[in-house]
């Protein structure tokens, strides 16, 4: 039974910023709770590593939706990154949808362009293309993202609303408020749902939510630590 499609992207307060432009934690763990009807449905897990001097960023998705103790729902992704002083080098990543839709993402750095392939097979793009997690706030800030749960370019419109101060385990956080749009793919099966996300002052992703584009509730992922 589809109750509704979720799209995520998608990304403890101690935080060092590293060489990399975005925030790692001390830890090198991030946790997020993904919410639906107040009810933690899932959870999106960052987890971040150094050797000889490249990060690895590995993200985590789980999503299990039941309805009367019986699974009505299931979503998952894992994806590793590779960052080098501060530009992006390589990623894998695989998602299983609810649909039984598969996709296995390849994509590298090799001679001055991203070479990737996904659901539309192999593409040679931009090498300043980024992933679209949004735990990099330079997400957004850019026309156009490497779609890491589809392997595909979306175009942005992203627009920053303001200073904004949200409570995140009882804590009140001053943050940056800003909307995301994405344009719909001609193989997506409904219009990309409009993000709204938090970023601290210190570029740390607290919060994003979106509106389901199967039953129109609300999904919410928050900061756990």
């Amino acid at each position: 039974m589809r109750i509704l499609t979720i799209f995520l992207y998608i990304f403890t307060f101690l935080f060092v910023t590293s060489v990399q432009g975005f925030p790692i934690p001390k830890n090198n763990k991030v946790v997020f709770d993904v919410i639906r009807k107040n009810k933690v449905i899932g959870s999106h897990e960052i987890l971040f590593s150094e050797k000889n001097g490249y990060i690895h960023i590995e993200t985590n998705i789980d999503v299990e939706v039941k309805i009367f103790f019986v699974t009505a729902y299931e979503f998952f992704h894992q994806s590793t990154e590779v960052w080098k002083d501060g530009n992006f080098i390589k990623i894998n990543g695989y998602s299983d949808f609810e649909d039984e839709r598969e996709y296995f993402i390849k994509g590298e750095i090799k001679d001055d362009f991203f070479f990737a392939s996904g659901m539309d097979g192999e593409l040679k793009l931009d090498k300043n293309l980024i992933p679209s997690n949004f735990w990099n706030q330079d997400v957004m800030y850019q026309k156009q993202i490497f779609d890491t749960q589809k392997g595909i370019v979306r175009k942005l419109d992203v627009k920053e609303i303001g200073a904004d101060t949200i409570e995140i385990n009882n804590i009140k956080v001053d943050c940056i408020k800003f909307t995301l749009n994405a344009e719909k793919h001609q193989k997506d099966k409904k219009q990309f749902p409009e993000y709204t996300l938090w970023y601290s002052k210190n570029k740390e992703l607290m919060k994003f939510k979106f509106k389901s584009t199967k039953d129109d509730k609300i999904i919410q992922i928050i900061r756990k630590q």
